[in-house]
């Protein structure tokens, strides 16, 4: 993890440098990603699994640790992106998708499943045990979430076996905070966010560092590199709560005199490339992107499902969003505590809600074989430009500009790399 603690020690020194966090399980999101930093230039790609996505029992994803590792690395020797700029971490690393059982054990498995992060080779670690278990006060008293941090660490620094060429420099990097905003997008309407009090904010990174000392973990403390806060960023169903630096001025200034730490941003899709830029300027220096870019692929898909509707016979289509709305109904379980409408409504949450939670369905068999349907009909007829302007104009620019084919595939990498595109900016503004 050298390169991402060089960005960061990069940031602290004054330069306007950030690192984004791809956080998915999509293979073309996953592919758009690589393909996106090959073309940059970008020195190191940093790709994240969630705890609820990869687990060792499989998560949503049925991929383990190691399972997705090989899934990614297989993916970037496909599009011949150099593996020793690939860093893998894990996002909301603790007892998340345990709360139903008491703390003693929701903490042990995820004990497990932080060990088996690290043996895979995930070298960011984020340490999240903000999350109440079923025998817990809730909230969680801070001390609690940093002393639980602080065992999942040592968790994490028994499984860590040095590479022989490189040393201490693929130890984990870690990642700590309590503020953490809820995975995927908030539940309820927003209006407005509280932005984290800076002094709660020190006074979380000095009882971790406390817990950490107790625990004689000193030296992995030096590698810890941010700390989440909520900088007044966050989106619901249907809007986004957009970042006014004025309002955390104070706290950007407060992480100033921390040797080594930045602020980890999380809940950043759908902030404007302004909006992304302040961000990284104001120390919140790793911007994490999940549902924004899943966001973008499930606009790529439905347009190409548009395309086809104008070019194929109705007995020769896919249907993939009817496939995808019919396998969402019958199979509830991921959106039903989310989504709350009826009827058309439900439709259009099922499909445009910015919490993406159509993302945890496209793993799903009979949806992968109309999306594999969809683009065969499309390579078969490919669609013509004017349609393609259509339906895909940010794809319509990469193909005039020769950065991109009439493929469906291609189609859809160029338009989430859009959203990329944003990202990079904001973190490498002198690129």
């Amino acid at each position: 993890m050298k390169a991402i603690r060089d960005i960061v020690l990069r940031h602290k020194a004054g330069e306007r440098i950030g690192v984004t966090s791809v956080c998915c399980a999509h293979p073309l999101a996953i592919e758009a990603a690589l393909r996106h930093a090959l073309g940059t230039g970008q020195e190191v790609l940093l790709v994240e699994a969630t705890c609820n996505q990869v687990n060792q029992e499989g998560g949503y994803t049925g991929m383990t640790p190691a399972d997705y590792r090989d899934f990614v690395r297989e993916i970037a020797r496909r599009v011949g992106f150099p593996l020793d700029r690939l860093a893998l971490g894990g996002d909301h690393l603790g007892p998340n998708p345990w709360t139903a059982l008491p703390a003693a054990e929701a903490m042990e498995r995820a004990e497990v499943m932080v060990a088996a992060y690290v043996r895979a080779g995930f070298g960011k670690i984020h340490l999240d045990c903000s999350m109440s278990c079923a025998d817990d006060p809730v909230p969680l008293p801070e001390r609690t979430i940093a002393e639980r941090a602080a065992r999942l660490c040592r968790a994490a620094e028994d499984a860590f076996q040095p590479d022989s060429e490189s040393g201490a420099d693929d130890a984990p990097v870690y990642v700590i905070g309590t503020e953490v905003p809820v995975p995927g997008g908030a539940a309820e309407d927003l209006e407005e966010l509280a932005v984290t009090d800076p002094a709660d904010a020190i006074a979380t990174v000095e009882m971790h560092r406390d817990m950490f000392a107790e625990a004689g973990l000193s030296a992995a403390w030096d590698r810890v590199i941010a700390t989440v806060v909520q900088p007044g960023v966050e989106f619901d169903h249907d809007k986004v709560v957009d970042y006014r630096p004025e309002r955390a001025a104070n706290l950007s200034r407060a992480i100033e005199p921390i040797a080594g730490l930045v602020y980890e941003a999380h809940s950043t899709d759908y902030q404007t490339a302004d909006a992304l830029s302040a961000l990284v300027r104001d120390h919140f220096a790793v911007l994490k992107v999940g549902p924004g870019v899943t966001f973008a692929l499930r606009e790529a898909l439905w347009a190409l499902d548009a395309i086809e509707a104008e070019t194929i016979p109705a007995s020769g289509r896919a249907a993939l969003r009817e496939v995808a709305l019919d396998r969402m109904h019958a199979e509830p379980g991921n959106w039903r505590k989310y989504y709350h409408a009826e009827g058309a409504a439900l439709n259009l949450q099922l499909q445009y809600s910015l919490s993406d939670r159509i993302r945890y369905y496209w793993p799903d068999e009979q949806i992968l074989a109309a999306q594999e349907q969809l683009f065969a009909n499309l390579r078969a007829t490919p669609p013509s430009l004017p349609l393609v302007s259509q339906h895909l104009p940010l794809a319509y620019a990469a193909v005039r500009s020769g950065d991109a084919t009439l493929d469906p595939a291609d189609l859809v990498l160029a338009h989430i790399a859009a959203t990329l595109d944003a990202y990079h900016g904001a973190c490498h503004p002198n690129a």
